[in-house]
């Protein structure tokens, strides 16, 4: 809903010059939108840094040349790119649902995923076509396309954060090593490679139909069992394992049934890697947490819930690719000292407060944040543009992966043997818990 009375005069005023026009001035558009955008996200232009009207002076210039709705599309898409917004988007009105931009064929992948470890790129899954060359996990990628590795990733998140806005720089470098690997139907990807064994070997892949979506863990726990969006079980060392893969609406009612299978574990990881987000009731989540008849205060009070509560300690995995609702889910039991955190990265840092902006032309609406969610956390920064920041940062283990062992995992097993006293609020003896059953 257009509610063009609270804008500065500024902006009425190039409002109605496009509305005036009988073509679509496509340039009023994007001056409209820096103009908005400008005003209503100053805040977070200003944490985040960016000097806004620098940034899109370019885009301003290149809105001259726009001749068509598809182009003026892709242009609202790059002007969005410039605000470091993960959630930003560009939603079509009713005059322009209709407007097929011409984006980049991403639809193949190469069957695997990058990581990196101390300053060094490695294979961290493969799968299809890139197993069956001989591709293995924990080996490092030296150089692709001819160029060295390390340049040719900073290239490729260039290229794809010129189009798609990320919240924060590890949100666009996590993607480009996992879904950021796509491209075309049978575009050829020349890898030059070093075993575990400190021999090169050069691989080809053609991209063909694959999904590049990561899934989180490098190497979940054998024999997990699944609801909807939870792969749940036991570790080797005998502890429990929660992938939350997804925090929708009803994500409560999915741990109400994967908690009694887990209720004598005497420690249990939260992995939240690969979380895509969604919208949760916070407050009954963490109490599946708590003793019965428990109450928890933190930044707010948490109260004891469900039938199967779990009271042992916890240990929370995150890393870049844990957005929005993900971040939130992961944050309340790292901020409020329920569980020890670990993870690769921080999260993407997307949490946000948003709102619409609606062109002049009537065309497209901008959606955009302007506050960082859960200013609490995180000694009053939030998570917008910055990310839940992980107690304790590790890569994962070249070696590890070679033996499919995920690093992070195991980590999290040895801190629940070794409990990180004093570090973390969560006391099991006050919590009633005596590291055999609930």
């Amino acid at each position: 809903m257009r509610r063009l009375a609270r804008w500065p005069l500024t902006l009425v005023a190039l409002a109605a010059v496009a509305t005036a026009q009988r073509k679509t001035d496509y340039q009023a558009d994007i001056r409209f939108a820096i103009e908005a955008i400008g005003e209503q996200c100053k805040d977070l232009l200003a944490t985040k840094k960016i000097d806004w009207r620098k940034v899109t002076a370019p885009l301003l210039a290149e809105s001259r040349k726009v001749k068509t709705d598809a182009e003026h599309l892709v242009l609202c898409w790059r002007l969005l790119a410039r605000l470091r917004d993960g959630h930003a988007e560009v939603r079509a009105l009713e005059p322009g649902k209709d407007v097929k931009p011409d984006w980049p064929d991403r639809s193949a992948g190469p069957g695997l995923f990058l990581c990196e470890s101390d300053g060094r790129l490695f294979v961290k899954n493969v799968w299809g076509d890139a197993k069956a060359a001989g591709l293995a996990p924990g080996m490092e990628v030296v150089r692709i396309d001819g160029q060295p590795a390390g340049r040719w990733l900073e290239h490729r998140i260039a290229t794809i954060a010129d189009l798609v806005s990320f919240s924060t720089a590890q949100q666009a470098r996590f993607f480009a090593m996992h879904q950021g690997l796509a491209d075309a139907p049978g575009t050829r990807l020349e890898l030059e490679l070093r075993g575990q064994d400190g021999k090169g070997r050069k691989r080809t892949l053609t991209l063909g139909k694959v999904n590049q979506t990561p899934f989180g863990p490098a190497f979940p726990p054998a024999e997990l069992k699944s609801t909807k969006d939870l792969n749940y079980g036991r570790t080797g060392k005998g502890f429990g394992y929660v992938h939350v893969r997804r925090c929708k609406d009803d994500v409560v009612a999915q741990i109400d049934e994967v908690l009694p299978s887990l209720e004598d574990v005497p420690g249990m990881i939260l992995d939240f890697r690969g979380n895509s987000g969604g919208g949760f009731d916070h407050e009954a989540f963490f109490g599946r947490f708590l003793a019965r008849g428990k109450t928890w205060r933190g930044g707010v009070e948490y109260t004891s819930a469900g039938e199967h509560p779990y009271a042992g300690p916890l240990v929370v995995i995150v890393d870049g690719t844990v957005r929005s609702a993900g971040e939130t889910a992961a944050g309340i039991f790292q901020e409020d000292g329920r569980a020890y955190s670990i993870g690769e990265s921080a999260t993407a840092g997307m949490s946000s407060q948003k709102t619409t902006i609606e062109l002049p032309s009537g065309l497209f609406a901008l959606y955009v944040s302007t506050a960082s969610n859960k200013a609490r956390f995180q000694g009053g920064k939030g998570l917008e543009g910055i990310g839940l920041v992980p107690m304790e940062i590790l890569a994962l283990d070249p070696a590890d992966l070679a033996a499919e062992r995920d690093t992070l995992i195991a980590r999290a097993e040895a801190l629940l043997l070794d409990w990180p006293k004093g570090k973390v609020r969560y006391v099991a003896e006050e919590m009633g818990f005596d590291g055999k059953r609930r």
